[in-house]
C-alpha cells in the first residue's frame, strides 16, 4: 500500500514523521501548520511538548494516528537547564515570577544529590498550568477562568537522572523517564527541597522511544519540502520496536473480520501471554496491532487495533 505524498493535497498518506519541534509554538500549532501545508485530513501526535520545549515530537498521519497510545507509552530522554533562585506560576521561565531567593549558599554537592534522588520518585504533583483535566476541562483553562485547580498527582518512573554542569544559578541535567512526566514539576520541587526556589529554563526532548533527535526534521525544513515521503516513516518502520508477523491469506481474512488467530511460531521473545505484535499482510501492508492471549490452552493473537483500510 503506497503512502505517497509527493505534493500538498496528495491523498491520505499514512505514517509517522519525527519532528524537531521548535521552542515557542504549541505542539498543536505545529501540527496545524503541517496539516494546512500538505492539506492533510487525519493528523495527530504521540506525546505533546510544552511551548518552551523543543525536540522530538512524533507526528502521525492517516491510519498511523491509531498508533498514538502505543508510541506515547515509550520512555523519554530530556536535556535541560534549571534556574535556581526563582519560582513561577508555570514552574518554567515562561511563567509569571512569584518569588526570588538567594541561592548562593546551596552547594553543588547538595544539588547533585537532590537531582540524583529523582530516581527514587514514584509520583509527582501535576502543574496547575497544564493540559491535565478536571471534570472535562484542562487545568490551564480553569486557571485562566480564575477557578480553583484541584491537587492531582500521577505515578512516574525516573530511570536515570544526572547533573551535567553547574554554573550558579544554572544547572544542566539529563533524565530518562516514563511517559507523561512533568519535568518542570521536577524543577519546581528541586527548588523547594533546596530552599531557594527553581524553575525550568530550557528543555529538549532528545528521545521518545524508539525515536531520537538525530532522526528528526526541522519544522521549517519540513514546510519547504515538496515530497512528504522524504520524511515519512511507513507504519512498519514507525512500529519497528514491536515484533512484526506476516500472515497468510486465510489468517488475514480472520484478522480483517476482527477474529483472533493462533500464534503459530511467534517471534523469539513474543511467545508469552500479553506480548504484542504488528500483523502484516503477505505484501507487508499493516493489518492490526495484536496482543497474545491464552484461549482454551492455546496462545492466540487478539486484535487490539485494526489498521486495514
Amino acid at each position: 500500500m503506497s503512502s505517497r505524498a509527493n505534493s500538498p493535497g496528495a491523498a491520505h498518506p499514512s505514517g509517522g514523521i519525527v519532528l524537531d519541534k521548535p521552542e515557542g509554538p504549541t505542539s498543536t500549532a505545529c501540527l496545524n501548520r503541517i496539516k494546512s501545508r500538505f492539506k492533510l485530513k487525519k493528523l495527530g501526535h504521540a506525546g505533546t511538548l510544552d511551548p518552551m520545549a523543543r525536540g522530538v515530537l512524533v507526528v502521525l498521519l492517516g491510519q498511523a494516528t491509531k498508533l498514538a497510545p502505543y508510541i506515547t507509552e515509550g520512555r523519554k530522554t530530556y536535556w535541560g537547564i534549571i534556574r535556581l533562585g526563582v519560582s513561577t506560576d508555570t514552574y518554567d521561565m515562561q511563567g509569571t515570577v512569584l518569588e526570588e531567593k538567594d541561592c548562593s549558599g546551596v552547594s553543588p554537592e547538595k544539588i547533585e544529590q537532590e537531582i540524583t534522588s529523582w530516581e527514587s520518585l514514584r509520583e509527582q504533583t501535576v502543574p496547575a498550568v497544564s493540559a491535565a483535566k478536571h471534570q472535562g476541562k484542562p487545568f490551564h483553562a480553569l486557571v485562566r477562568a480564575g477557578q480553583e485547580v484541584p491537587c492531582k498527582t500521577k505515578e512516574i518512573d525516573i530511570y536515570q537522572a544526572r547533573v551535567l554542569n553547574i554554573e550558579p544559578p544554572l544547572v544542566e541535567f539529563r533524565i530518562t523517564c516514563s511517559a507523561g512526566t512533568y519535568v518542570r514539576s521536577l524543577a519546581h520541587s528541586l527548588g523547594m527541597r533546596l530552599g531557594c526556589c527553581a524553575a525550568l529554563a530550557e528543555l529538549v526532548r532528545e528521545k521518545s522511544h524508539p525515536f531520537s533527535l538525530d532522526q528528526a526534521v526541522d519544522l521549517e525544513n519540513l514546510m519547504e519540502t515538496r515530497d512528504l515521503d522524504d520524511h515519512l516513516l511507513p507504519i512498519p518502520r514507525a512500529m519497528s520496536h514491536w515484533d512484526q508477523i506476516k500472515l497468510d491469506p486465510e489468517q488475514e481474512s480472520f484478522v480483517r473480520n476482527g477474529r483472533p488467530i493462533e500464534a503459530k511460531d511467534p517471534p523469539q521473545g513474543s511467545a508469552g501471554q500479553h506480548s504484542r505484535a504488528l500483523l502484516l499482510s503477505m505484501e507487508g501492508s499493516p493489518l492490526a496491532l495484536a496482543e497474545a492471549q491464552k484461549t482454551d490452552g492455546r496462545l492466540m493473537w487478539s486484535i487490539i487495533r485494526g489498521l486495514w483500510t
